[in-house]
């Protein structure tokens, strides 16, 4: 499904084994979480539409998440 998205510039692939509770996706300072629910599609589980702000918020959170998890990931070749 992603094979037309290799090499393109810009976008990196990383395998992990890490149990992954959402589906980040971020665009500027936004930010949906789609939230895994154990018997449910994506499709039918909730969608967190988040903000960043200047106090910080959740979003700060949520990427720092993924940033432990991408820095450990290994990259694709």
């Amino acid at each position: 499904m992603y094979a037309p998205l290799r090499g393109v510039d810009g976008i990196q692939f990383r395998l992990h084994d890490t149990v992954l509770y959402n589906s980040l996706y971020q665009a500027d300072d936004k930010l949906l979480v789609n939230t895994h629910i154990h018997g449910f599609t994506a499709a039918k589980a909730p969608v967190l539409h988040l903000c960043r702000t200047e106090a910080g918020s959740m979003v700060d959170t949520y990427l720092d998440s993924f940033e432990q998890v991408w820095d450990s990931a290994i990259p694709m070749e």
